[in-house]
């Protein structure tokens, strides 16, 4: 499986942006699907995330601001993200569980949210 990235940009706080994650490959043998950010000299942390089953979780910072979803082929992957925060600046990594972790990633979208 192979993911790539894009949408990132620079953003006003209380804008919106896109992010969207095509997959090739093996799609099938994705369990799920999520979304990481990594912010300078922090530790990646889970954003959200969508089983193979459509059950989905958020991370407390962002729930009822980011939705997650994808197109019915299973192909794309998308993070909505709105009334972003400078907070919410960081590298957004697209990854998914193929075996029993999160063992397959994308190369990160640069999003950064100005005050």
């Amino acid at each position: 499986v192979q993911l790539v990235e894009s949408g990132g940009g620079l953003v006003q706080a209380g804008g919106s942006l896109n992010l969207s994650c095509a997959a090739s490959g093996s799609i099938s043998r994705m369990h799920a699907m999520g979304w990481w950010r990594q912010a300078q000299g922090t530790e990646r942390v889970l954003v959200t995330l969508m089983t193979s089953g459509d059950s989905t979780y958020y991370a407390d910072s962002v729930k009822g601001r980011f939705t997650i979803s994808r197109d019915n082929a299973k192909t794309t992957l998308y993070l909505q993200m709105n009334r972003l925060r400078p907070e919410d600046t960081a590298m957004y990594y697209c990854a998914a569980i193929v075996a029993d972790t999160w063992d397959t990633w994308g190369q990160g979208t640069q999003v950064t949210v100005s005050s």
